[in-house]
């Protein structure tokens, strides 16, 4: 997957809009963060739930990895992009636009 492939899939989601912040775009929805991409080194992170990047880890083996450190451990997780395909891409990032997504009343 190309980055502007994966910069597509995170703006078709409703109220997304790309912003950016450090050295990296990023994609929000209503000012909270759910996938960053930065440009220089093709790096994608989507922001899952622990259980969610579990799930993908066993799932897609060698398209997810965790971020180092204590965000990994969060839930962030790398897309390894030039593994990905777009379905698969979309699934999970249609987690981390739902984890920021206000909920329904």
């Amino acid at each position: 997957m190309q980055q502007d492939e994966f910069r597509a899939i995170a703006l078709s989601f409703p109220e997304a809009v790309e912003s950016s912040h450090f050295e990296s775009a990023d994609f929000r929805l209503r000012g909270k963060i759910f996938a960053t991409l930065r440009e220089a080194d093709g790096r994608a992170v989507l922001k899952l739930s622990p259980d969610q990047q579990k799930l993908l880890l066993e799932t897609a083996p060698g398209l997810f990895e965790p971020v180092k450190g204590s965000w990994g451990l969060k839930g962030w997780t790398r897309v390894v992009l030039d593994r990905a395909d777009e379905a698969t891409v979309r699934h999970a990032m249609e987690y981390a636009w739902r984890s920021v997504a206000p909920t329904s009343r």
